[in-house]
């Protein structure tokens, strides 16, 4: 059958929060009521470098998640940086992309310097054939808000909003070996995509997903330069329970459930040790009562 068009959305999606899953489920309905086919349209950061919350694969796999017919990934050329919003609509949304209604945040902006807002992206759907519909905010939810939290280490807060636990894709290197001495062996953790926000400093209660399994174990994870040890880079550290396996190499997924503390300095290795066992008992009861993951 030949494809009659889209009902589409732009924007970055970067967390692909509950707002913006709001709004592709809002351009579902909008494409069955129509007869039209459901469109999402993104861009890829790498482009830009800047800091994110979703990696493009992570993004693209949430949204398929969702029941949008097709996402389209842009990527930021300096062609597309210079078209005017009507150059965008005409020549991208309508020739490029079969684009017949367009729906938009309430605050969503595109085009040369975002200089042009809803009213005139009416005006030239007018004049174009596409119908431009404005949709209502959803809350208080937004990408910029949740990277605060997540700066702020406010995972759970952060998490509410995005409707998963924040969850970063990285792999394992050899590390100091420092937690090992003290009984609690960890796998330092490099993040894949170095745009990818990591959270304030301190201490986590986390689930983990290993290369080729689809077990999440509970862990707490250490973000921070080890200041008990006069440490200078900030480092990753993920200690899995009950787990005895070498896991050089290997990637691991982590997804954050709750701050346990702040990062500390101690006076003494014996002090964090002990330290550490409070926070593996306190991150076993909040991890028993977690059962929401993201579905990577």
């Amino acid at each position: 059958m030949e494809q009659q068009g889209y009902v589409a959305t732009i924007g970055m999606f970067d967390g692909v929060h509950q707002g913006h899953r709001f709004v592709v489920s809002q351009v579902v309905e909008a494409a069955r009521e129509r007869g039209l086919q459901s469109m999402v349209i993104t861009f890829d950061h790498t482009m830009r470098r800047e800091q994110v919350l979703t990696p493009l694969a992570a993004k693209l796999l949430l949204l398929s998640h969702t029941q949008v017919d097709r996402t389209e990934v842009l990527s930021f050329t300096d062609e597309l940086r210079q078209m005017t919003a009507r150059q965008f609509m005409e020549q991208v949304l309508k020739e490029q992309l079969g684009v017949k209604v367009l729906l938009t945040g309430y605050d969503n902006r595109f085009g040369y310097r975002r200089e042009e807002g809803f009213e005139d992206y009416v005006r030239y759907g007018n004049e174009l054939g596409i119908e431009v519909i404005q949709l209502p905010a959803k809350g208080e939810v937004s990408s910029s808000r949740v990277r605060q939290l997540l700066s702020d280490g406010q995972i759970a807060q952060a998490n509410e909003l995005l409707g998963y636990p924040y969850t970063i894709l990285g792999h394992v290197e050899h590390g100091e070996h420092v937690g090992t001495k003290l009984g609690f062996p960890t796998a330092n953790l490099v993040a894949e995509d170095a745009c990818q926000l990591i959270p304030a400093k301190g201490a986590y209660a986390v689930k983990v997903r290993m290369e080729n399994s689809v077990e999440w174990k509970h862990a707490m994870m250490n973000i921070g330069t080890r200041p008990t040890f006069d440490g200078q880079r900030v480092t990753l550290e993920v200690h899995v329970f009950r787990l005895h396996e070498n896991l050089y190499g290997q990637q691991l997924l982590v997804s954050f459930i709750d701050r346990l503390r702040p990062e500390q300095r101690f006076d003494s290795a014996e002090a964090l040790k002990a330290q550490l066992q409070q926070d593996a008992e306190r991150a076993e009861e909040l991890l028993k009562v977690e059962s929401s993951i993201l579905k990577y």
